[in-house]
C-alpha cells in the first residue's frame, strides 16, 4: 500500500508494486502445470513495464518464499507452491508491506492515534479491514487465474458478436 499525505499514515491505494506483481504472480499460475520457469523478460513484456522494475518485484516474491528462480537459457521464475495455495495477500504483504487501510486497524502495528479508544469511526474501519483482509487471504492464484480467463472468453465472446454483426 502506498503512503499518501501527511505523515506515515497508511492510505488504501495498492502501487504499481502491488498491481504488476499480481499480474505476473497471474501470469506464472497460468503456466505452472507446465512446470516451465517464465523469463523475468518475457513476463515484463506481457505487462508492458521494464524488466528491471519487474525483477525488483520478483526479488521480493522469491524472498517471501512465493517464487523460484533458475538460471540460463530456459530460466526464469515458476510460482513455488500451487496456485491455489498462494493467496493475494501473501502477494500483496510480500510486495507492498501492511495492507491496512490505517495505522490503527494494523496488528502488526502498534501505532495508533491518541484518539483509538475513543474514536467514533474505528469499529467501521475495524469492519472495513477485515472484509479487505478475508477478501485477500481467501482469494487464491487460482480463483485469479480462472476468473481472468472468464473475463478473456467475455471479451472474445463480444468480438465474435461484433464481427458477427458486421457481416449481417
Amino acid at each position: 500500500m502506498q503512503n499518501i499525505g501527511k505523515g506515515s499514515e497508511a492510505k488504501m491505494k495498492l502501487s504499481t508494486k502491488g498491481r504488476y506483481g499480481i499480474k505476473a504472480m497471474v501470469d506464472l499460475a497460468l503456466e505452472y502445470e507446465s512446470g516451465n520457469y517464465i523469463s523475468t523478460a518475457t513476463l515484463a513484456k506481457m505487462q508492458d513495464i521494464s524488466e528491471p522494475y519487474l525483477e525488483r518485484q520478483m526479488a521480493s516474491l522469491r524472498k517471501a518464499g512465493l517464487v523460484e528462480a533458475a538460471r540460463g537459457v530456459f530460466g526464469g521464475s515458476r510460482l513455488s507452491r500451487a496456485p491455489e495455495e498462494i493467496t493475494v495477500g501473501e502477494i500483496l504483504r510480500a510486495l507492498e508491506g501492511s495492507t491496512s487501510i490505517l495505522d490503527c486497524v494494523d496488528g502488526s502495528v502498534m501505532k495508533c492515534c491518541s484518539n483509538a479508544c475513543s474514536c467514533s469511526a474505528r469499529p467501521l474501519w475495524l469492519k472495513l479491514q477485515s472484509r479487505i483482509d478475508e477478501v485477500l487471504n481467501t482469494t487464491t492464484l487460482r480463483d485469479m487465474a480462472e476468473d481472468y480467463g472468464a473475463q478473456i472468453e467475455f471479451i472474445n465472446s463480444k468480438k465474435g458478436d461484433t464481427d458477427n454483426a458486421s457481416i449481417s
